[in-house]
């Protein structure tokens, strides 16, 4: 069905969202959905066609829209991008650090150093970067809410990755610990922990075909894996005043996996 902005409450009417990792996946489904709601977004991504195929297609829809090219794990251009925020907008309401990777399915034995890095850098240090300059704009204002995606990964062991494993624990440790850094400031930050999602961050293993989608499904107590749209909508909720008096958390979102 296409989207119509006059379809929803307009939860973030009047409000500036930052969203990263824009171009595709959960971040895009998050753009769609915050557009939704009435929010003035800001998106980025590193890649730029698809970063301004998304904005464009808001756009078309009567949604307020910038995007912005650049690498989250670059501190230069993180503040540039954040300078841009500012001159379009003068501040900002609700941020979802959502760019990441899965990076090569490998044991610590066999991963290289750089792709170690590489991992380390996009899921965790572009979190940290993207914090300092969120918490910059809204400490001075006291109030926002940050959501950064983590996964069920960073709550238990993982045996595909190490580097993707230890990042996402890092994301929610670094999480609680500004959470409560920032609790008195009215400064909300929580995590998204997702389970198997159909998106293209591991086209081996979450591709569309029906086999790779029946091998997530397995892995899951409801019998499938999630949408990107049900990882948005609970992105959505964490940044919104419904959550008023959550902070510090992580909200998994995985089908009952680490249920039992």
């Amino acid at each position: 069905m296409p989207m119509t902005l006059d379809r929803c409450n307009q939860t973030f009417a009047g409000k500036i969202v930052l969203v990263t990792g824009a171009a595709k996946g959960i971040g895009r489904a998050a753009a769609r959905a915050f557009a939704l709601e009435g929010a003035q977004l800001v998106l980025a991504d590193k890649e730029s066609e698809p970063g301004e195929a998304v904005a464009a297609e808001l756009r078309a829809n009567g949604a307020q829209v910038i995007f912005i090219e650049g690498d989250v794990t670059d501190p230069a251009q993180v503040r540039l991008m954040f300078a841009t925020i500012l001159d379009a907008y003068g501040r900002l309401d609700c941020a979802f650090n959502n760019a990441g990777i899965l990076g090569p399915v490998a044991t610590a034995a066999t991963m290289a150093e750089d792709e170690w890095d590489a991992v380390l850098n996009i899921n965790l240090k572009s979190v940290f970067l993207c914090m300092k300059e969120e918490l910059k704009v809204m400490v001075p204002r006291g109030r926002g809410a940050i959501v950064n995606t983590a996964s069920i990964a960073g709550l238990v062991g993982s045996q595909v990755s190490p580097a993707y494993t230890a990042s996402k624990h890092g994301v929610i440790g670094l999480t609680k610990a500004c959470a409560l850094q920032h609790a008195s400031s009215g400064i909300r930050i929580n995590a998204v922990c997702p389970g198997g999602t159909y998106t293209s961050i591991a086209p081996d293993l979450l591709e569309e075909g029906s086999l790779a989608r029946a091998r997530v499904a397995a892995m899951h107590p409801m019998g499938r894996g999630a949408e990107p749209e049900e990882i948005a909508a609970a992105a959505l909720w964490l940044c919104s005043d419904a959550a008023s008096f959550v902070t510090g958390h992580a909200l998994v979102v995985d089908g009952g996996k680490t249920a039992g």
